[in-house]
């Protein structure tokens, strides 16, 4: 049987810290790290031990906490060591040299996961949770990647693949039982078939729905302030950020360049663009031009647009509407408070950038565009492009199979797409899944992971 080689590698970010992590797993992890440390005995299972760290002529370079984890109970399910010292980078890079003196190897990006999947200890969805956590930017996306890391879309995919195996397996009973003068009658009715296939396709359809909150869930939005100079983009942006990144004055044009900057709304990372104004005067400088052309870019990349309007200036933004025309878009009508009594256009949200109004409607416009067209996300969700694929896959061969099953053709041929079904769900969870796949999935890792 192959045996793999003992792989090392920093688990703790670069630099200095007051504890630096060094790993180890594979067979000969528990025989290096006797001579990497001193040991009166050997390391127990989960038992943390005080010992001191050696040089190669048996010189204590430092003190530290050693932790075991044997096969098959540990994260890789190989012997698995984990050295805790002090967070020194001439500390740590001399443990990991000295274990590759002793036999190891440097561990790939996400090589540690990549055996933990290996070895049945995670699913492919519980991997890929990790590198969520690992780079989530808020609090709602660290809680999502733990719901995912402790299974939750593995239990909600279980009872689809169950129902679909159950169906199979009738299938291919009522073949094999058929026999004598029933050799050409399908033993389970076309009506039965159709049931249960509705069965499975609901709830897989209700998952393939929550792919695109999920993703923006996982990867923010970018959101871009556009309109004509002077109409409050850029305090707009300094009040959705709760600080003053923007210069604002009450000279039109002040902006000339965009400006991103990242905040959490309800835990959805929003990148929010101030762009320069859409100034359509004959006569502007080169600076504005070049600013202008930046803000067109920036509408073209943006996933939605706040389209803002000076509440006291009625100048159509008929020619702004092409630019717009198949962008998702909220209309704003800023500057209210400097009116009299005339609200703005039922169309528009009516906003003050500088007393506040109307700016927790704002958040909560840009959040139902979010959520629009999403499925429940009280359950996990899908939040990636190859998870959605995989679902995609299965529902066509569902269809597929609903064609088959409604043109009565032979349950030989309804199988087949089945299976196809079948297998595409188990790319989800990597239980199909190639090498390539694999290599892809974790190489996006951070060493020591």
């Amino acid at each position: 049987m192959y045996q793999p080689d003992t792989i090392v590698a920093i688990s703790t970010p670069p630099g200095r810290g007051g504890i630096g992590i060094v790993r180890l797993s594979g067979p000969q992890a528990l025989t290096i790290s006797r001579q990497l440390l001193t040991l009166a005995t050997p390391l127990e299972h989960t038992r943390a031990r005080f010992t001191k760290i050696l040089d190669e002529d048996g010189t204590t370079i430092d003190e530290a906490i050693a932790t075991a984890f044997l096969a098959p109970n540990s994260y890789t399910g190989e012997h698995l060591v984990e050295i805790a010292a002090h967070g020194s980078p001439v500390v740590l890079d001399h443990i990991v040299h000295r274990a590759l003196s002793l036999g190891a190897r440097l561990a790939e990006p996400g090589e540690f996961s990549r055996r933990a999947f290996l070895a049945g200890r995670l699913d492919l969805t519980q991997a890929e949770a990790i590198h969520d956590l690992i780079a989530a930017q808020t609090l709602a996306q660290a809680r999502t990647a733990a719901q995912q890391l402790g299974g939750a879309l593995s239990r909600r995919i279980a009872p689809i693949k169950q129902q679909l195996l159950h169906l199979i397996a009738m299938l291919e009973a009522g073949m094999d039982f058929a026999t004598g003068e029933l050799d050409d009658v399908d033993t389970m009715p076309t009506e039965r078939i159709a049931t249960a296939l509705t069965a499975i396709t609901t709830p897989l359809q209700q998952l393939a729905d929550t792919f695109r909150y999920g993703s923006i869930q996982r990867n923010g939005i970018r959101l871009a302030l556009v309109g004509r100079p002077n109409a409050g983009k850029s305090s707009l942006f300094n009040r959705l950020l709760d600080r003053d990144r923007a210069i604002v004055t009450a000279t039109p044009g002040t902006t000339r360049d965009t400006i991103e900057e990242i905040f959490s709304l309800n835990g959805i990372p929003i990148h929010l663009i101030d762009t320069a104004g859409l100034n359509t005067a004959p006569t502007i400088d080169e600076a504005e031009a070049l600013g202008i052309t930046r803000s067109r870019e920036a509408l073209a990349e943006a996933d939605l647009i706040l389209l803002v309007r000076d509440a006291t200036d009625n100048t159509p933004l008929a020619d702004l509407d092409p630019l717009l025309h198949t962008r998702p878009t909220i209309r704003i009508a800023n500057k209210v408070d400097l009116l009299a009594a005339t609200p703005p256009s039922p169309d528009e949200l009516p906003t003050s950038a500088l007393t506040g109004a109307g700016l927790d409607h704002l958040r909560s416009a840009i959040l139902a565009h979010l959520r629009s067209g999403s499925a429940s996300t009280d359950e996990a969700a899908l939040n990636n492009r190859r998870q959605h694929q995989a679902v995609t896959a299965s529902l066509v061969a569902l269809a597929a199979a609903v064609t088959a099953n409604h043109a009565q053709l032979p349950h030989e041929l309804l199988l087949l797409d089945l299976h196809a079904a079948l297998n595409a769900l188990d790319t989800l969870t990597g239980t199909t899944t190639t090498d390539d796949i694999l290599s892809l999935i974790f190489s996006t890792f951070c060493i020591g992971k």
